[in-house]
């Protein structure tokens, strides 16, 4: 199927708010975890189909941020994609989050202030960027006020400039957001979106009705259910579109930046286009029915 642009006013808000300190405001996020050695090639290859937003994060585990770094150099040097043009995200990745058996960007032993400013140090070396554009922790730490320490330290580097946006990961517990936000906004949740925990319906509400940008992976492998839904396929057909490209810009339509972690370049060119699709009159009863599957 080919993407086809279509178009209606949806109740949804049909943007990502651009949020202070974040110099760009993606739609679409190309994912990098578990892709080993061809994280280069892929990253460039999505670049290349349209992408100019990048998810990593300083966890050699499932990621390899280096490859990351090397593809960004290989396409500002021959393709011309600049720095400026182009969203760097990463984590901060507490230890129980990583491998040991790796090596890590930090000493497990220090305090976590300086686990964070080590691990920072590396992925801007890493990724060859002398800023991020977004930093998050890669999920809360053992205890809350560990967390807040670690969130001490991002506001810091949110301060001196050295990273934009400021957020975290793997967090399904409101309280948390609330505990953060007593110290500084959270301006980015990234977590899973997907049937297997109700689509996070409750952190969701929370960052639209606060205008923080909410992330999702897992949303396409994760919602089998979903996708092969008479609803899904009902619009899909009806647009001449994927199921894949609507789920995504049903998210997009509602406060969800997906990440894609796709390896094909004919599902990186669908993952795009979703955001060209518009909802037209005759397909709203369709959009609607598959809405209330997710926030019924």
């Amino acid at each position: 199927m080919s993407p086809v642009p279509c178009t209606i006013p949806s109740p949804a808000d049909s943007s990502v708010r651009q949020n202070p300190g974040m110099n760009l405001a993606p739609k679409l996020i190309y994912g990098t975890a578990w892709k080993g050695d061809r994280t280069a090639h892929l990253v460039i290859s999505a670049f290349l189909q349209g992408f100019r937003a990048v998810d990593t994060a300083c966890q050699p585990k499932h990621y390899r941020e280096d490859l990351v770094g090397e593809a960004l150099e290989i396409l500002q040097d021959k393709h011309s994609v600049k720095r400026e043009d182009v969203y760097i995200q990463t984590k901060f990745t507490p230890f129980d989050g990583q491998d040991p058996t790796k090596p890590l960007p930090y000493n497990p032993r220090d305090s976590i202030p300086a686990q964070i400013k080590s691990s920072l140090s590396k992925s801007l070396i890493n990724l060859h960027t002398s800023y991020l554009d977004a930093y998050l922790l890669h999920s809360p730490l053992q205890t809350l006020p560990l967390t807040l320490e670690a969130w001490r330290t991002l506001m810091a580097a949110q301060d001196e400039g050295t990273v934009r946006a400021i957020g975290i990961s793997n967090v399904y517990d409101v309280g948390v957001l609330k505990a953060l936000e007593k110290e500084r906004k959270v301006q980015i949740v990234q977590n899973r979106w997907f049937e297997g925990n109700a689509w996070d319906k409750e952190v969701w509400a929370y960052c639209k009705a606060n205008g923080i940008v909410y992330q999702s992976f897992w949303t396409l492998t994760g919602s089998p259910a979903l996708l092969t839904h008479s609803h899904t396929t009902s619009l899909a057909d009806k647009l001449d579109v994927t199921a894949a490209q609507v789920l995504f810009k049903l998210a997009q339509l509602n406060n969800v930046v997906p990440l894609s972690g796709t390896t094909s370049e004919l599902h990186m060119q669908h993952d795009l286009a979703a955001e060209r699709i518009v909802f037209k009159e005759e397909v709203l009863d369709d959009y609607k029915r598959i809405t209330d599957l997710i926030w019924r």
